[in-house]
């Protein structure tokens, strides 16, 4: 075939083909690792999962006052109508909706340790693991799942505190100031339930198993297709939630302090919490986040993040006690407390769970939310020391600081 009627034969048959070659598009780039809208995902406890989150301060007058989500508070699941795993108690007011065309999720469990188990009441609580039975699953593996087509930018973990028996301690420090006399103190930080979570042995066993976790957000991002550089970890420390006994506005004696505030701790408990346990709880987080060898981490300090605005402390109290009609207040972030009160199945009422004690409620959640965003710092993670800043609502949410 000539030359010149082959060129014409081909530009003819390009001519046929370009409508066809303009109109098919590459295919749109799915979301995944390094691609779409950047995700921040929670893993960890109750302290991150939103326990609480439904109440704004306390009111020993009406819970209405202070109850700013209701009754579906802690309902997640995809049609709003219930818990994807029942007691989780996922919040809407958790710190992981930081906004700001960042999407949030929340895989954090109540009552999670490191590792996943069951309660004895039969609440699956999923562990920082790859545990899978049936729809059971872990949140390392539930966030494996998640990151490979979802572009997970900032995995947020605070967990340990149920690994050195976070609730039983609480719970053994109440019942010892219920059960003696201001006259013949019974302390809790003395017993042997509560000094055994304690022991070097203990503080051990909690650090490896800690470690591990981290060890196990990292594999489960690997797994889903990041490089280590990402991606970052977020490791947040636990707040003091109490006060110290001479900053508790309740006396000591009778029963007023627990009845009344919901924080019946002796004052010398009070300091054991503050200068022994929670250091040594948020030594041990830290240390493990160094054993695990995950270097692409920041921590989040919190441990002095809601002082001012504790349980029972001096400088906030009941909606009743300071004349402050309900949550919705101008000033009632500055002048009721930011942590749960401290129930008993006699004050519980059908409102209540007794798992929210002791508890960031919404506005400390609010106020972690800050933190976290601060953290995520437009893409560019940094740890710091998260503090109160100064008083009022900014965008809805308490002034904080990230220093």
């Amino acid at each position: 075939m000539p030359s010149t009627r082959l060129s014409a034969v081909l530009i003819g048959a390009l001519a046929l083909l370009a409508p066809t070659l303009v109109a098919v598009a590459p295919p749109a780039a799915a979301d995944g690792p390094g691609s779409g809208t950047p995700w921040v995902v929670t893993l960890g406890d109750s302290y991150i999962s939103g326990e609480a989150g439904r109440w704004a301060g306390s009111s020993n007058s009406s819970s209405a006052r202070a109850d700013a989500l209701g009754s579906t508070a802690y309902f997640d699941n995809a049609t709003g109508t219930g818990e994807t795993i029942n007691r989780c108690h996922r919040s809407r007011a958790a710190e992981a909706y930081v906004g700001g065309g960042v999407n949030g999720l929340n895989l954090a469990c109540s009552g999670a340790k490191a590792a996943t188990h069951t309660t004895s009441e039969g609440y699956f609580k999923p562990g920082l693991d790859f545990y899978a039975s049936g729809t059971n699953k872990g949140q390392a593996l539930m966030l494996q799942e998640f990151a490979t087509t979802n572009n997970v930018r900032m995995v947020v973990v605070q967990v340990g505190g149920n690994d050195f028996g976070f609730a039983s301690i609480v719970q053994q420090c109440v019942t010892d100031f219920l059960a003696s006399p201001s006259w013949w103190k019974d302390y809790c930080s003395d017993d042997s339930s509560v000094t055994a979570n304690f022991t070097s042995a203990n503080v051990a066993a909690v650090r490896a198993r800690v470690a591990a976790a981290f060890q196990n957000v990292r594999t489960a991002m690997r797994n889903a297709g990041y490089a280590d550089t990402a991606w970052t970890m977020l490791v947040q420390t636990y707040p003091s939630p109490l006060p110290n006994g001479s900053a508790i506005r309740y006396s000591e004696s009778g029963y007023t302090r627990q009845f009344t505030g919901g924080c019946g701790f002796w004052n010398r408990d009070a300091d054991w919490a503050n200068s022994t346990a929670l250091p040594t709880i948020n030594g041990a987080v830290r240390g493990a986040l160094t054993d695990s060898g995950v270097t692409n981490s920041r921590v989040l300090e919190l441990q002095g993040a809601f002082n001012g605005r504790r349980l029972c402390e001096n400088t906030v109290g009941l909606y009743e006690e300071v004349g402050v009609a309900d949550w919705r207040s101008a000033n009632a972030v500055d002048r009721t407390e930011w942590v749960n009160q401290i129930r008993t199945v006699s004050t519980i009422g059908p409102t209540y769970y007794v798992q929210e004690s002791l508890h960031p409620n919404y506005w400390a959640q609010l106020a972690m939310r800050s933190c976290v965003r601060q953290a995520w710092n437009n893409g560019a993670p940094r740890g710091g020391t998260c503090t109160i800043a100064g008083t009022g609502l900014v965008n809805g949410e308490p002034r904080m600081t990230l220093g």
